[in-house]
């Protein structure tokens, strides 16, 4: 039987304040969305600037990020090279800002960021992740 790593309450706040620290130090008004490895919501934190559209668009990068087992950016490179069937994918929200949380090369859970540009929701996810990796 196979065990796996999976995300406790202790980590997902511990994502949440590393990526809302980063943020903060750059003045960008984000959500925060921490996931499971299947993608179901464990966190969520829409800091005050946020734009409320935020909120699902970064639960949507986690979900993305877990089903795909890859950081969301892959699917928004694989469109932008020319496969844009992709955008057809069952899968809303194919942008930059999903990121797994590997623990010995295994998805135990995933971030999305969304309120600002890709690199920088990919830098405020990053953040996160580090929190715990």
């Amino acid at each position: 039987m196979k065990t796996k790593s999976a995300l406790t309450l202790a980590d997902v706040n511990a994502i949440l304040d590393a990526a809302q620290l980063e943020a903060e130090a750059n003045g960008w008004g984000v959500t925060i969305a921490v996931a499971d490895d299947g993608g179901h919501l464990l966190g969520l934190r829409r800091m005050d600037n946020a734009p409320p559209v935020s909120a699902d668009i970064a639960t949507q990068k986690a979900r993305n990020a877990a089903i795909g087992r890859r950081e969301t950016q892959a699917f928004e490179d694989m469109i932008n090279a020319g496969r844009t069937a992709f955008v057809t994918a069952p899968m809303p929200s194919l942008l930059a800002g999903g990121v797994p949380v590997l623990i010995e090369g295994e998805v135990a859970g995933t971030v999305g960021i969304s309120g600002v540009k890709p690199d920088q929701d990919v830098q405020v996810a990053r953040a996160g992740v580090a929190a715990i990796a």
